[in-house]
């Protein structure tokens, strides 16, 4: 149970114009599931992704903003969070991208950021202070290509950047490519170190290493499915073995995917459905990795744009954006298995959501 002296806060970037409410913050009721609302942050256009760093009481976010010609880049924005009121207050903002963003990371050192723009096809590096403080944009990697889809994927689209656990090597995911890229960081520069090529059509989107370190796992959005691969973390390498489906047999409708993510025990693997509108959850074999299919649970909601497993705990919020709120649903420990708690908050466009102990 939360007590006074150690809580549970959850933080939520949407889809949001300046003059509206963007960024929001709740206590979660480990007891019950509950969502308490905290705070509430304006004046950011479209803070759809958000980084957290529990430790130093840090939340990051990207904004859309407009050049003088009318075009669009992002800033990174740094806020200092109170604990104990759960409040935000904003403490630097800088420009961290050349084009508009859908994905903000922070390096294990804390000494940058990167931010991926779908659409301009660029992977950008941005230093921070020793106090977290946005600094310079140092660095910016165009990707070029195109993929098999011939409107999904006519130029490279990359949406994600996760380092590896050691954190030699930073993987961004590249959908319009089929492409995941290694890049290194030398001189305050991204540099490439490798390429991992998918299946055509399959559109990779975001990926979680297994709590071993031997394993990775990218959810694709195009084509609605996982690829498992082994990694060989002396050379930075990713070799798939497996892929499976996200939809159960016979589905016909729309479906992307968005968000995956395991469990902390490394039993469970969790891939959102946007159009089958579910999470689809697998058992993870600890020998092979390779996954098995357990369920397809229904997110209460639709467009679950992105989850998040609370810290140890049961618990995983889903953000349902297209019907604009956020579902508390248990995970059975021993079958990886959801169930709805049957609350379910309020909250305008949810696009990311992140929770952690302070």
């Amino acid at each position: 149970m939360t007590t006074l002296n150690e809580r549970i806060l959850v933080f939520v970037g949407s889809y949001a114009e300046e003059d509206g409410s963007g960024i929001y913050s709740y206590l979660f009721n480990e007891a019950d599931g509950t969502l308490s609302p905290l705070d509430q942050a304006s004046g950011y256009k479209n803070p759809t992704f958000l980084r957290l760093n529990a430790d130093k009481r840090r939340l990051y976010a990207l904004a859309e903003a407009s050049t003088a010609e009318g075009g669009k880049v992002s800033e990174a924005v740094l806020f200092a969070i109170d604990p104990a009121a759960g409040t935000l207050g904003e403490t630097s903002r800088a420009l961290a991208s050349t084009g508009p963003t859908c994905h903000i990371q922070l390096s294990p050192d804390e000494r940058y950021l990167t931010l991926t723009s779908y659409h301009k096809g660029t992977v950008s590096l941005t230093g921070l202070t020793d106090e977290g403080r946005i600094g310079s944009l140092l660095n910016e990697q165009q990707h070029v290509g195109h993929g098999a889809h011939p409107e999904r994927q006519d130029r490279p689209h990359p949406h994600s950047s996760f380092y590896s656990p050691d954190g030699r090597y930073l993987f961004v995911c590249d959908l319009g490519l089929d492409r995941i890229f290694a890049y290194t960081l030398q001189d305050d520069r991204l540099v490439l170190h490798g390429e991992t090529e998918l299946h055509p059509g399959a559109g990779p989107r975001h990926l979680a290493f297994h709590p071993n370190g031997k394993f990775a796992y990218v959810i694709n959005e195009v084509d609605s499915s996982v690829t498992a691969f082994a990694y060989d973390a002396e050379a930075g390498a990713l070799h798939s073995f497996q892929n499976v489906s996200t939809l159960p047999e016979g589905f016909e409708g729309e479906n992307t995917t968005a968000e995956i993510a395991i469990s902390e025990n490394g039993r469970f693997l969790y891939g959102s459905n946007r159009g089958h509108d579910s999470i689809a959850v697998y058992s993870i074999d600890g020998e092979s990795g390779k996954l098995s299919l357990i369920e397809y649970a229904g997110v209460e909601g639709k467009h679950p744009r992105h989850f998040s497993i609370v810290p140890g705990t049961r618990y995983l919020i889903a953000a349902n954006r297209d019907t604009n709120n956020l579902a508390v649903f248990t995970m059975d420990p021993e079958t990886g298995k959801l169930s709805f708690t049957g609350h379910s908050v309020a909250v305008s466009k949810p696009v990311c959501v992140w929770a952690a102990r302070f």
